[in-house]
């Protein structure tokens, strides 16, 4: 996959004819994409690619979001192997690594995914339990950050073994490192070391299910 810096030159590229002959700068791409300026910098220091902003610019132009980001030609990708998939992406919902997140709106679009990224998404049998959905909020930094697309297989409930959940309590709908307790009690971790360990019991949280990437593999 593309860096961040190579997908920022792509853009420019792609709009130069729009800045007649300028000088395009990572402010105008900032404007380009709808993001502040300010959380373009992060970006950019952090290598943290504006999937949902980058989908949006990649529709309005009609380009496709595999050559953007894997430099695979859409001819590339019509062949007998099946190189790209559709899944649903609910952009409208938010899940929260910090306060509570809603998720009241059902509708969806759907994202299109390459044949590689399916992989690491369980194949291409599992791709029918994967939706994707936004990460709001900073307790999960340094492993998801705000704006991120994360993918959740909804058929895997089992919290036995630990590991990155999107779970619903009465406070919202979280992105949560859960640890099960010996006494049967569940541990809500955040990654972030400013957010405190909270701890629930089974019939205090429902299991959504389990985040398995961010257009990359998820510890």
């Amino acid at each position: 996959m593309k860096n961040f810096l190579e997908i920022v030159e792509e853009i420019k590229s792609i709009v130069s004819a729009e800045f007649s002959g300028k000088k395009i700068f990572d402010k105008d791409v900032a404007d380009v994409l709808g993001v502040s300026q300010m959380n373009f910098a992060t970006m950019k220091k952090r290598n943290k690619i504006p999937f949902s902003e980058l989908l949006d610019f990649c529709a309005t132009k009609s380009i496709s979001i595999n050559w953007m980001l894997y430099g695979q030609s859409p001819e590339s990708l019509v062949d007998a192997t099946n190189k790209f998939f559709m899944i649903k992406y609910f952009d409208d919902v938010n899940t929260s690594a910090g306060g509570g997140a809603s998720d009241v709106n059902e509708e969806n679009r759907e994202i299109e995914i390459p044949h590689e990224f399916a992989m690491i998404l369980g194949g291409e049998r599992e791709l029918k339990n994967i939706e994707a959905i936004n990460v709001t909020g900073d307790s999960m930094e340094p492993t998801f950050s705000y704006n991120d697309i994360v993918f959740i297989n909804r058929t895997k409930t089992d919290i036995q073994r630990g590991g990155i959940f999107t779970i619903r309590t009465e406070g919202g709908l979280f992105i949560k490192r859960i640890v099960r307790r010996i006494d049967g009690a569940i541990d809500i971790v955040s990654d972030n070391d400013v957010y405190s360990t909270q701890t629930l019991y089974p019939n205090e949280i429902e299991i959504i299910g389990r985040v398995v990437s961010r257009f990359g593999d998820v510890d």
